[in-house]
């Protein structure tokens, strides 16, 4: 009897033996679960880290788009008659225009084409000076003043190109181009007058009396509306010269000049500047937006000076 007690009391103590290690062996997975859930924790800490280039590659472009390079100093040098400007790697040659007597206005070759804010004609008389051989290039305004104008790059025409024309400059902002070329090079660069502009845009005295500046087929001397299809300027120096060897004083951009706007008078002149009041400022040439009545070598126009557009620019005199 005693044996059979004693056997069953092993017997229930093996069975709780068994018993007690299987609940020791089932923790142990549930501490293994524990630290599975801590460790992916350490990759987002990684994640983070890499967030660091992503700052560095957004800040680039930043400051790649604010950097400027605007010329420090400028030269200009003899060439032949002419005179060569030379800033930042940019030449620009200023071609010389001899002094004389011309009849400035609507003249006969304008025919029906003329408005009456070109006359009366008048005998005008210039000194001699030097004129741009183009207009201004955008390579030139980057050169002097460090950048383009915003307008060149955002508007939806296609206007950007080292070798076009600058547009988007108002009258002022032509002012301050021109203040540090003269800084640059101790010259005394300015805006044609409006005289000084249709006297070059004519031939000068090499003039063969055409309608449009260097010849009376329009499409051979500018690019207007008919060949340009409203999509924009154009390359300076694409079509031919004028007899002075000047180019796109018909058509490309309208160019300002330094006068204010006003009537003409009927008595000649010399060296005239223009109306003495007024707040707006004598634009020429016509571009690329205009028809071929409005690219003639006697329309003129205005506006006022703070005002820029896409299709208007500036050509140098000195």
């Amino acid at each position: 009897m005693k044996q059979k007690l004693i056997l069953l009391i092993l017997f229930c103590l093996c069975t709780l033996g068994v018993a007690a290690q299987g609940v020791v062996t089932r923790q142990k997975p549930r501490q293994n679960t524990t630290t599975q859930q801590t460790t992916p924790s350490k990759p987002r800490q990684n994640t983070q880290q890499r967030q660091k280039p992503r700052q560095q590659t957004q800040a680039r472009p930043q400051n790649s788009g604010t950097t400027s390079s605007r010329a420090t100093s400028a030269t200009v040098t003899r060439s032949g008659d002419n005179m060569v400007l030379s800033v930042g790697g940019v030449n620009y040659t200023m071609v010389y225009v001899q002094g004389g007597t011309f009849t400035m206005g609507a003249t006969s070759e304008q025919g029906s084409d003329a408005e009456s804010y070109e006359k009366p004609v008048h005998s005008v008389t210039l000194s001699s000076y030097y004129m741009g051989e183009t207009e201004v290039t955008q390579a030139l305004w980057q050169a002097v003043m460090g950048s383009l104008p915003s307008g060149i790059s955002s508007y939806s025409y296609d206007l950007k190109g080292s070798q076009r024309p600058v547009c988007y400059v108002s009258w002022e902002d032509c002012q301050t181009f021109i203040s540090r070329l003269n800084s640059l090079t101790g010259q005394q660069f300015h805006l044609p007058t409006e005289a000084q502009w249709e006297y070059a845009a004519r031939g000068g005295n090499k003039s063969r009396g055409y309608k449009y500046s260097g010849s009376s087929d329009v499409g051979s001397v500018a690019w207007y509306t008919d060949n340009t299809n409203d999509k924009g300027s154009h390359n300076v120096k694409t079509k031919s010269p004028n007899e002075l060897g000047l180019y796109d004083m018909s058509g490309n951009v309208w160019e300002w000049c330094q006068d204010r706007y006003g009537s003409y008078s009927s008595g000649s002149q010399t060296n005239p500047t223009g109306a003495s009041s007024g707040s707006s400022r004598v634009r020429r040439g016509g571009s690329w937006l205009n028809f071929a009545r409005v690219c003639r070598v006697s329309y003129r126009d205005y506006y006022a000076p703070s005002h820029d557009y896409f299709n208007l620019g500036l050509r140098l005199a000195l």
